[in-house]
């Protein structure tokens, strides 16, 4: 009898541990995401990986972004390893796009792609659960029509753009500079949506901010 309670407490033990694990694993939801504004003046460059960006953009000033790995893992990672690398320094925004997005991190000033390998689109139809919305400010990623076809580019919503959402691999939003996005999408650009001037990326270093 006392052999056969253990086994029973055994198996409602380990089946609790798999619901916990199982909640653990669900997604956020987009409401619940961090979107709050944060203070240029407690934003520092650091050389230790964390969850926040500086992207600089030279001639426009700085954009502060905010990582979300509970969101999209893989591709938070695939960018954290691209900004050690400092793989985006002197790289262009090379299409911008009015009331939509700005989007950048894959060619040069003379418009050389860089390239690097892909990744998994983490996004609903691709099968994975992203509940990050495509509202202004997300950064999210770039890719042709094939689902796993993204690498290094990257886009940042001027506005708000609903039918992006289950398509695209949303990872982080814009928690200080907008007015720089702002700026940068109402630039003069050509038939092909690339901007006259270019919009070069200084750099993009990983950013620690304090309390």
């Amino acid at each position: 009898m006392k052999k056969f309670i253990c086994i029973a407490l055994a198996l409602l033990t380990l089946t609790c541990s798999f619901a916990s694990c199982k909640k653990d694993a669900e997604p956020p939801k987009h409401e619940d995401l961090d979107f709050s504004e944060v203070d240029i003046a407690n934003v520092t460059e650091t050389d230790e990986e964390t969850d926040y960006v500086i992207i600089k953009v030279q001639d426009y000033g700085d954009i502060v972004v905010r990582l979300f790995p509970e969101v999209a893992p893989e591709t938070v990672e695939n960018f954290k390893g691209l900004v050690a690398d400092e793989f985006y320094d002197g790289l262009i925004f090379h299409r911008v796009i009015e009331n939509f997005m700005i989007q950048g991190g894959g060619f040069d000033t003379s418009m050389k792609q860089k390239n690097c390998p892909t990744i998994k689109g983490e996004f609903e139809s691709n099968g994975f659960e992203n509940n990050l919305l495509h509202i202004r400010g997300v950064i999210s990623m770039a890719r042709t029509n094939v689902p796993d076809s993204a690498s290094s580019q990257f886009f940042i919503m001027h506005k708000d753009s609903p039918h992006l959402n289950g398509e695209y691999a949303g990872f982080g939003y814009t928690v200080y500079g907008l007015d720089v996005v702002d700026e940068i999408a109402t630039v003069k650009t050509n038939y092909s949506d690339v901007p006259k001037k270019d919009v070069v990326i200084t750099s993009i270093r990983f950013a620690e901010v304090a309390e």
